[in-house]
């Protein structure tokens, strides 16, 4: 048990904001696994502030089993914080909001948001500032190790004099994207030189990957991101060790097949069969990495689905013919 803010967290795995896939049928389902804290897609200020209907329905979801916060992104903390406002006017059921200081992409960093904010340190205690100015929900960010350079000391520094909650960091900087692998080295222990809760992110692929990132760094919680992506019971089984229990030791086509249902279902019934099957195309084939001869399967996933019975009709197919 730990402490967001005013609001007592039972576990230690938050689910991370995904752009395209964090939607509210997506963190639903994942929350089933136990996931302590959630986080929305990316959302942008501007789009608030000018009601762009689209960008408004990532904030309209109902309460949940897991707190749920909504990850606003922008460089301007008085917008930042009108957006804030304007998202509570629309959802009495945010649980907290977060501040996108690390996406690397182009289109985010070259306008000077996402991890760009990581290159003035000041301004990223500003935007925390703004926020905690017209809020009394928890405040949190996440970052990156720097943009070009290795600077995450000084941006936390400010963060925390701005009374930030926690504080989210990728153990990558912004020019390595998502490659190569994290820095945990450079991370060491950073959780006992802080006054506020660390969650660690970056490749927590298995329960190992983590286990030896919290380790390193001592943090409080881990993020868990694409790992998780087809893999829902990564949440679980990790959930299971950090309770001092075994983890599932198989995963079956079978058991594979009924989460991947699951989940189509969920979202489904949160943005209807046509748009949810096309977006599925991404997701569905990743529950079936690293089983026997289901390259077919995958490509097939990935390019023929297009309603909810075809991919059931797939999967039957793959089922009956290859294993």
């Amino acid at each position: 048990m730990w402490k967001l803010g005013n609001i007592e967290v039972n576990g230690k795995v938050v689910l991370a904001p995904m752009a395209g896939i964090t939607s509210e049928g997506y963190r639903k389902f994942m929350n089933s696994f136990g996931c302590s804290l959630c986080v929305t897609e990316m959302v942008s200020d501007m789009g608030i502030i000018y009601e762009n209907e689209e960008t408004e329905t990532y904030v309209k979801f109902e309460k949940d089993i897991c707190p749920t916060g909504v990850q606003l992104f922008g460089n301007n903390p008085a917008n930042i914080a009108k957006a804030a406002v304007k998202c509570l006017s629309m959802n009495p059921n945010i649980a907290f909001f977060d501040v996108n200081m690390g996406c690397p992409v182009n289109k985010v960093t070259k306008p000077g948001s996402g991890s760009a904010i990581m290159k003035n340190p000041k301004l990223a205690g500003d935007i925390i500032k703004s926020l905690k100015e017209v809020t009394n929900l928890p405040v949190t960010a996440k970052i990156r190790l720097g943009y070009d350079e290795v600077n995450f000391l000084e941006v936390i520094k400010e963060l925390e004099q701005a009374k930030v909650d926690a504080i989210a960091i990728h153990a990558r900087t912004r020019k390595e994207l998502y490659s190569g692998e994290p820095h945990w080295d450079l991370l060491k222990d950073l959780q006992d030189k802080m006054n506020v809760p660390l969650i660690v992110s970056g490749n927590i692929f298995t329960v190992e990957d983590a286990l030896k990132a919290m380790e390193i760094t001592k943090a409080t919680a881990v993020m868990v991101a694409r790992g998780a992506v087809g893999n829902p019971l990564l949440i679980s089984d990790l959930n299971r060790v950090l309770n001092g229990k075994d983890k599932n030791s198989t995963y079956t086509y079978e058991q594979q097949k009924e989460l991947c249902i699951a989940l189509a279902r969920s979202m489904i019934e949160e943005k209807g069969e046509y748009t949810a099957m096309r977006i599925y195309r991404s997701i569905a084939p990743k529950f079936f990495s690293g089983f026997p001869n289901s390259k077919a399967l995958r490509v097939k996933l990935a390019s023929k689905m297009t309603t909810f019975n075809s991919m059931l009709e797939i999967l039957e197919e793959f089922q009956s013919n290859d294993m």
